[in-house]
């Protein structure tokens, strides 16, 4: 199969699967329809390439294009030697982009359609794999299905999480016909993780490079923030008798954009939730989460406390109060020095950090070598509609991958 026309047939396959019609954004829920269907397509792209797919009791789904046996013995190795996974994640933020996170999927299946091409046989295993839940829009646990295989998160603990429609997760994967006691993904076989990944950024196109390699991913996390005020009449309330916990959150927000203007970090108040949310009613309750990056460790903990200190300020003078509760924190990643650099060498690649989280993250948190290959992105633009990768730089990103994973499975 040439690489541009499958590439593109698979694209199209995709392009029409949770896209609203009104925004052109994709909203690809875990445990929903469009979801669902696209395992089920990654399913029978594996079948037609002759690989079976496992899927685990969540969804997280890997298929393994195992040795022959003559390669396997000319290479003095056995099917106990750990393989080689590439992939990403099929689902979206709401009204997100085409490209963050299938785009890994199909360069992982057509990169396998690059190296039969090239007459290449793996001596030891290569793994296509799908992840669930990796942006965490639905119950707000980023990177989710990775942090269950790794342990980082339990399902004991998982199963309690809530979407907003007050939905439990574990019911959610039960009415998807999925069995958790069926067991997880194991990665006792993933000896190197490998995952594409369209660049959230400019980095690539400051550079005039199509393809990037991956050095760190910057700490990051979601924090709830609950302010707590009094509900009142929006008319004969006096502006000096009102506690107003909408007033406590704006200025938190305001104060948030200067403290990561500030020390050059980031910090976003994205999604809000008003009680009772009523036009002519001062809020009794304003949650807001608060997504914040920096570029260490330290550097995120300074900036959520100053935040933190400025919106419990602010509480005080206006007679609310204030709960701020952690959700989905991963600290600073390094990833493999040594393997970046084997790998960039390959194309004269650049090694460039990103401030997004990724599956991989978790898989190198876990102890597992682990690389990614960035695909340039023309405006930057990411968990939006107008997210997009040129034909020809993703074309390029799957001659990338498939050097890299021939590099790594010869």
């Amino acid at each position: 199969m040439p690489t541009s026309a499958g590439f593109e047939e698979m694209w199209r396959d995709l392009a029409p699967v949770g896209r609203s019609a009104s925004s052109g954004g994709y909203f690809r829920q875990p445990w929903a329809t469009a979801e669902s269907e696209l395992r089920a397509w990654f399913v029978e792209q594996c079948a037609a390439r002759g690989l079976t797919v496992e899927t685990d009791g969540v969804g997280n789904q890997v298929a393994w294009w195992e040795p022959a046996p003559s390669v396997q013995e000319g290479a003095q190795r056995s099917s106990r030697d750990p393989g080689v996974l590439t992939g990403s994640h099929l689902d979206s933020v709401l009204d997100g982009g085409a490209y963050d996170g299938p785009l890994g999927v199909v360069s992982a299946l057509a990169a396998v359609d690059v190296l039969r091409a090239r007459g290449f046989e793996p001596s030891r295993p290569l793994g296509l794999g799908v992840f669930v839940e990796e942006e965490g829009s639905r119950f707000g646990r980023a990177c989710l299905g990775s942090r269950l295989v790794t342990g980082a998160t339990t399902w004991e603990e998982a199963r309690e999480l809530r979407d907003r429609d007050g939905v439990l997760l574990g019911d959610a994967v039960a009415d998807a016909g999925l069995d958790p006691s069926t067991g997880l993904l194991s990665l006792d076989r993933v000896g190197t993780f490998v995952e594409l990944h369209v660049e959230q950024g400019r980095d690539l196109v400051d550079r005039d490079v199509a393809v990037g390699l991956a050095s760190e991913i910057w700490p990051h996390g979601r924090w709830r923030f609950d302010f707590t005020g009094q509900a009142n009449h929006a008319g004969t309330t006096r502006m000096e008798d009102r506690h107003d916990p909408m007033l406590t959150y704006a200025m938190t927000a305001l104060a948030a954009n200067k403290q990561a203007r500030l020390s050059g970090q980031r910090a976003t108040f994205g999604r809000i939730a008003v009680e009772p949310n009523g036009t002519n009613a001062v809020p009794s309750l304003v949650t807001a989460w608060l997504d914040a990056r920096a570029s260490s460790d330290d550097d995120l903990a300074t900036l959520v406390e100053a935040v933190r200190r400025q919106a419990d300020d602010r509480a005080g003078r206006d007679g609310t109060s204030l709960v701020v509760t952690p959700e989905s924190v991963s600290g600073s990643v390094a990833f493999d020095a040594d393997l970046a650099a084997r790998l960039a060498s390959l194309g004269d690649w650049p090694i460039i950090p990103t401030q997004a989280g990724h599956d991989a993250g978790i898989l190198s948190a876990a102890g597992i070598p682990t690389a990614m290959v960035f695909v340039r992105n023309p405006t930057g633009v990411s968990h939006s509609p107008d997210e997009h990768a040129e034909t020809a730089d993703c074309l390029a990103g799957v001659e990338a991958l498939a050097d890299v994973l021939e590099e790594l499975t010869r």
